[in-house]
């Protein structure tokens, strides 16, 4: 694991930006969408969910702690850098209003991991599922489609947080 929890935050936030945009792909050509008439995917959603996949992979790796804050920091920091240097067509969100909305889903996010105590930790990736569904796609989800965002986020988690754990610096 790198030392410098500024240079961890970037790291995962270069991670971040590398699989981002391919699992937003991926969702947008699930079967799960298809089998339903759906808006458009909202990608600022889905940015905000798959940033706090990265944050609960940050804490899995190394413990809720000042390094982690501050790897938080940078993550949330080169991340933004990334999307105001996007501009036009492939500009995801306003930024803005990122850190805004990233407040706001954090905090939804993070009461839904605490609800229900220990014995909720077994339906949690349902239940954030079915919350980010509601975002990225609209009140008229295709069925499954909230259990497909549940498990991709719990992968990008595990994934993170191997990340964190194998980066070196």
């Amino acid at each position: 694991m790198i030392h410098d929890p500024a240079a961890r935050g970037r790291a995962l936030a270069e991670f971040f930006l590398e699989i981002e945009p391919r699992l937003f792909a991926d969702l947008a050509e699930s079967d799960a969408l298809t089998r339903g008439s759906v808006a458009p995917l909202d990608r600022a959603e889905w940015a905000c969910f798959a940033l706090y996949a990265c944050v609960r992979g940050l804490i899995a790796a190394g413990g809720f702690n000042r390094e982690s804050a501050a790897a938080m920091d940078a993550m949330h920091e080169r991340v933004l850098a990334s999307w105001e240097g996007a501009g036009g067509e492939s500009q995801r969100v306003v930024p803005g209003a990122l850190g805004a909305l990233l407040a706001a889903r954090y905090a939804e996010y993070g009461a839904i991991g605490q609800e229900g105590g220990a014995s909720g930790a077994a339906t949690v990736s349902a239940r954030l599922g079915a919350a980010a569904a509601r975002h990225v796609a609209g009140e008229a989800t295709p069925g499954g489609f909230g259990e497909l965002i549940g498990e991709l986020h719990e992968s990008l988690v595990e994934g993170a947080a191997e990340a964190v754990r194998r980066a070196q610096g």
